[in-house]
């Protein structure tokens, strides 16, 4: 959804497809409407899940709660993939984000892929556990793990830095994913493919809320996909549209001119 809401206010359209139910279901329903995003909701019995988020003002520390979401039936599971399946307009990316529902396990989600890719998407994964290693399995076009997902994918607790390049190099020299993209937090990114190795770190700007920032930066990666941009631009507006995020309060995105003002600073940087 999030990643919805991001392309939007990069002036992209695009599909959000999600489960809903109850009346937290309702009120998600509501807001995204209210954004003019295209809702493509899926009822389902279990009241859609609540996080809240905790903001320290002493520190600027940010503490996360998470509630467990209710369980998603075999049935509604499987109805869900017939709607994917029906569908007669599909994307050309497809964004695949958040982690694994309760009572949803990795066949459901090995199924799901396979129908996305048979349909002719490319998948970018923005995930963890099962969901990543399911990801990496059935092969996609795009991962995005930070360090500790990507230690996860390897088997080790930690990574060195010699480490990360070693395992996302192997992820793609495989074939399980054309481009990985690995985040290191304030730091920026590190972007592998087949022929390139690129690294871009991230502008300083004023921390308030990191809410969003992945999302926010699949979105500014997608949209310079989309319009058939360069490896280095891909991942310099994805940085630039996480950065961004970052400089606004609670759960709000970033603003476009502040993205064209960090973009053009990680250019400039670039080119030093």
């Amino acid at each position: 959804m999030n990643v919805s809401r991001a392309l939007k206010r990069l002036g992209i359209l695009s599909d959000t497809f999600f489960t809903s139910g109850g009346r937290t279901g309702k009120l998600l329903e509501e807001l995204l409407h209210s954004e003019q995003l295209e809702v493509l909701s899926f009822y389902v019995t279990g009241e859609t899940r609540e996080n809240f988020i905790v903001s320290d003002l002493s520190d600027k520390k940010q503490y996360r709660f998470g509630f467990p979401g209710e369980p998603i039936t075999k049935d509604e599971q499987k109805e869900i993939l017939n709607n994917i399946e029906v569908m007669k307009q599909f994307h050309d990316f497809v964004v695949i984000s958040g982690s694994l529902p309760a009572g949803v396990d990795r066949k459901f989600m090995k199924q799901l892929i396979n129908i996305c890719k048979a349909k002719g998407s490319k998948l970018i994964v923005d995930s963890s556990g099962e969901l990543l290693k399911t990801a990496v399995e059935e092969g996609v076009f795009l991962l995005k793990p930070n360090i500790g997902e990507l230690a996860s994918l390897a088997g080790k607790e930690k990574l060195e830095e010699s480490d990360i390049h070693q395992t996302a190099r192997l992820i793609v020299s495989q074939g399980k994913a054309e481009v990985v993209v690995v985040s290191l937090g304030s730091q920026g990114a590190i972007l592998f493919s087949t022929t390139e190795e690129i690294q871009v770190k991230a502008p300083v700007v004023e921390v308030k809320s990191t809410v969003g920032a992945g999302d926010s930066m699949i979105a500014g990666m997608l949209s310079v996909l989309i319009q058939g941009g360069n490896y280095q631009k891909v991942l310099s507006m994805g940085i630039a549209c996480g950065s961004a995020t970052t400089m606004a309060e609670g759960s709000g995105l970033f603003i476009k001119e502040n993205v064209e003002h960090l973009f053009e600073e990680i250019q400039k940087q670039q080119i030093k």
